[in-house]
């Protein structure tokens, strides 16, 4: 299994993809469906319209990786994009519970502190945590 840090992104790609695609074409699906940079370390799934095969397309620094699963029996559980969005953001946990067979339909975040993250132009850098600043001056 690949581990991936916590600056790593995991993007899903919405509705179904063609599995004939290979190095090139999902390359073209993440920078033109998802509008995301293929080569920015950043994970991308898709799956077929059946949902019992998906492809995992992620660059580490000196080539592009294809990882391929086929269930033979069963179906992955696939997140519905919000809004008529492209993408669902995933994070590692539950991407290692998709590939394990887990239904993240019924399970439920608990109420742990997660740092926000800026998405877009300000490059995903994390948005800074107000403090006090002291203005006794010595």
């Amino acid at each position: 299994m690949f581990v991936w840090g916590p600056a790593t992104r995991i993007y899903l790609a919405a509705g179904a993809t063609d599995m004939r695609k290979g190095f090139e074409g999902l390359f073209g699906l993440a920078r033109d469906r998802l509008r995301l940079e293929p080569l920015s370390g950043h994970v991308f799934l898709f799956s077929n319209a059946k949902r019992n095969r998906l492809k995992l397309l992620f660059w580490d620094g000196s080539g592009l990786w294809v990882c391929a699963k086929r269930l033979e029996k069963g179906r992955f559980w696939w997140p519905e994009a919000a809004g008529g969005e492209t993408k669902v953001v995933l994070s590692g946990e539950e991407l290692a519970l998709l590939l394990g067979g887990i239904d993240l339909a019924g399970s439920k975040r608990r109420a742990w502190f997660r740092r926000l993250v800026a998405v877009g132009s300000e490059a995903e850098i994390p948005q800074q945590i107000p403090q006090k600043i002291s203005t006794n001056k010595t």
